[in-house]
């Protein structure tokens, strides 16, 4: 199994702390040594950083260990391979664009059966389930909307979907589009929000203690989600398997689904691609 690291902020924020414990889990304090990537959004563009070898001992990682990249987004992966060889091309998390806009997904688990689903707009480039199931997301989307949906609906759509995903396996993934970071879990993910009164915290994987006041204002609010808690003396959340998250500018939402009909979700019959 891998693991996931996510993090949604209202102010472009520094993630060093995060990551240093989380990377360490790429094949030292943890067996996931079969590649990581990062993904950083800033605004509608998307910076990412892959590495096939394991993050613990990555001079990528290393880099992004001491340098500071603030972003609102944040989307990080460390694989132990079960589906697909080794390689940059399996190396999440996988990225698209649809609607002008950047997507970017990571996922822990494994999905029997997903790659006898048929595609139409997007391929995968690796061997992955993962990937396939991240073009079928799009895929999904991309046949019910042509442009961009308003955010209630987009939300309860993407909810469906994973639901439809869960069904055949493990689905634990962060999915964004560079304005809402969602998550699902189907076994293990949890979170913490880091807001006023700030507090310090300590790393398990790494021996590194931050006062998070004296590094952030009194407005600003972030939330860290992971497979596993990062810090030993804060609160974590754990997420009840078959929930979908969704957060925006730091904040976890609990959007309505009042008035919006339930939506079926079938697997389409693959067809020629329309332009």
């Amino acid at each position: 199994m891998c693991e996931l690291l996510g993090m949604s902020a209202n102010v472009p924020t520094d993630i060093r702390f995060s990551f240093a414990g989380f990377s360490r889990r790429g094949g030292e304090t943890g067996p996931h040594r079969d590649g990581w990537g990062m993904a950083f959004y800033e605004g509608k563009g998307c910076r990412s950083f892959h590495d096939p070898q394991p993050s613990a001992r990555s001079d990528i990682a290393r880099l992004l260990r001491e340098y500071p990249i603030k972003s609102r987004i944040v989307i990080a992966h460390v694989r132990r391979a079960n589906r697909g060889r080794v390689a940059l091309e399996n190396t999440h998390p996988f990225s698209r664009e649809l609607w002008g806009r950047s997507w970017t997904f990571a996922h822990n688990g494994q999905l029997k059966g997903i790659k006898r689903w048929p595609l139409n707009y997007f391929q995968p480039i690796g061997t992955t389930d993962s990937e396939h199931a991240f073009c079928w997301i799009l895929d999904q989307l991309r046949t019910r909307w042509r442009t961009l949906p308003t955010p209630r609906h987009l939300d309860f759509f993407l909810r469906e979907l994973c639901s439809r995903l869960n069904e055949l396996g493990v689905f634990n993934m962060l999915l964004s589009d560079s304005r809402t970071l969602y998550c699902h879990c189907s076994k293990r993910l949890c979170y913490l929000t880091r807001c006023a009164p700030f507090g310090a915290a300590t790393l398990i994987d790494e021996d590194w203690r931050v006062d998070f006041a004296q590094e952030t204002l009194p407005t600003d609010v972030v939330t860290v989600v992971a497979t596993r808690p990062l810090t030993r003396d804060e609160v974590w959340t754990e997420v009840q398997p078959g929930s979908f998250l969704v957060l925006r500018e730091g904040k976890v939402q609990n959007p309505s689904t009042d008035g919006l009909p339930s939506i079926d979700v079938p697997i389409a019959e693959a067809a020629p691609n329309v332009p």
